[in-house]
């Protein structure tokens, strides 16, 4: 009679050996997520939801005029700037050269944080008493605020993505006060202006795009 192998355990007695390997997809996608400050994340966005919520349900903004209109967008841009912050890697090119998985879970995760984040302000604001406009202006800012965002870490680093959403914030103020009338500075303009709706959806391709294929902008070790 052998001994040989009588002390070695038999995969199948391992119920956790069974679970790891069983979903290595949601395992991974997890990693990701935790690697990313997704905990964090969902909370600023949450308290950002909590805020406009507030503002809306106390009459502090009107969603429309000159007087309310820039607050929006100013919750609308902090928004964005956090998620924009996530596609950073906490191991910079490291992280590059060994994740053949890492365009898929970018890809995902942007489109579900834009998504995410949307379907929180917008419910915010109907429990609020909604918006002038209803969610389309919505929709239109916080996607064209994040693909800058996006644009922004993969051009300079996610270090520095929240200058992005930021710059067209401060735009967005300026062209309220003087009344431009450009698409290109879509934050600013009426909720059914379809120009405005057009540049925000480029912008937000194009940054998910970004994302997709380069993430950040950061070396090892940042």
């Amino acid at each position: 009679m052998t001994v040989i192998g009588a002390n070695r355990p038999s995969p199948q007695a391992d119920p956790a050996i069974t679970v790891r390997t069983s979903r290595p997809g949601l395992r991974l996608a997890f990693l990701y997520w935790m690697s990313r400050r997704g905990p964090a994340t969902a909370a600023t966005v949450t308290g950002c939801a909590i805020a406009l919520w507030a503002i809306l349900h106390w009459r502090l903004a009107n969603g429309e005029g000159v007087g309310g209109q820039p607050m929006l967008i100013i919750i609308e841009t902090g928004v964005a700037a956090v998620i924009a912050g996530v596609i950073r890697s906490p191991i910079g090119e490291l992280e590059r050269s060994g994740g053949r998985w890492l365009p898929y879970l970018r890809l995902g995760g942007a489109v579900a944080l834009t998504s995410g984040a949307f379907g929180l302000l917008a419910a915010a604001a109907a429990i609020g008493g909604g918006m002038n406009g209803g969610t389309l202006a919505l929709l239109r800012n916080v996607a064209g605020l994040a693909g800058i965002g996006f644009l922004t870490a993969a051009v300079v680093g996610g270090g520095f993505a929240w200058t992005g959403p930021v710059v067209v914030l401060v735009l967005a103020e300026v062209a309220i006060e003087q009344a431009w009338t450009t698409p290109l500075i879509w934050a600013a303009r009426l909720p059914h202006d379809r120009g405005a709706a057009i540049s925000a959806g480029l912008v937000a391709v194009a940054g998910i795009v970004a994302a997709t294929l380069f993430g950040a902008r950061d070396q090892a070790g940042d």
